[in-house]
């Protein structure tokens, strides 16, 4: 990083540990703050993210992002299928999920099980997960950690703690994405396709 006064550096430092964000952007991203006509814009951005640090929290159910005890989603007698309950790794891919027609409830790992980093099924809060699927009369448990080396370790783990219950336990399907043209979709990811096919018999 570019030798400059202590506590820019300090705060370009600070924005890296944004996801995407690398040294130039963190620079651009600091010097805009900074900028004499975007001062005001940079206060009520470290109120927010105050004001957001001191009141949200997580849902004692299922560790969503909430500003109370118990979140909306696990609050609301609204959704359709609260019977199943989905297992995603953060909060942005249960928002993700909501664009689609699901209608059940969800788990938050906030994480998935990584070894080299430490990461382990306690910090994953795995056991809440499980008295969670004991006690709230599932009867289906969707495995949508991602399609990642962890994500897959993580959902294998889940799929063992979960044996012998009486659940039906799936995973989201993987292979090709909507759009995608066989040509350009390397070997794994067909496989993975032709593994997941579907009947369309009737």
């Amino acid at each position: 990083m570019i030798k400059t006064e202590p506590r820019l550096q300090e705060l370009m430092t600070r924005l890296r540990v944004l996801p995407g964000v690398g040294l130039r952007t963190a620079q651009r991203m600091a010097l805009h703050l900074l900028t004499a006509s975007h001062r005001n814009d940079a206060h009520e951005l470290a109120q927010a993210l105050q004001s957001a640090l001191d009141s949200i929290g997580n849902c004692r159910l299922c560790r969503m992002l909430t500003e109370d005890d118990v979140c909306t989603w696990c609050r609301s007698e609204e959704r359709a299928e609260p019977a199943q309950i989905c297992v995603v790794e953060n909060y942005g891919d249960a928002l993700a999920i909501e664009q689609t027609n699901y209608q059940g409830r969800y788990f938050v790992l906030q994480g998935c099980l990584s070894p080299l980093e430490g990461i382990t099924p306690k910090d994953l809060g795995i056991d809440l997960f499980i008295q969670r699927v004991q006690e709230g009369g599932f009867k289906e448990v969707i495995l949508a950690t991602n399609l990642t080396v962890e994500g897959e370790t993580t959902a294998h783990y889940l799929r063992e703690q979960l044996a012998g219950m009486q659940l039906k336990i799936s995973r989201i399907a993987q292979g090709v994405p909507m759009g995608g043209e066989l040509g350009y979709m390397d070997g794994p990811t067909l496989g993975l396709a032709l593994l997941d096919r579907r009947d369309c018999s009737h």
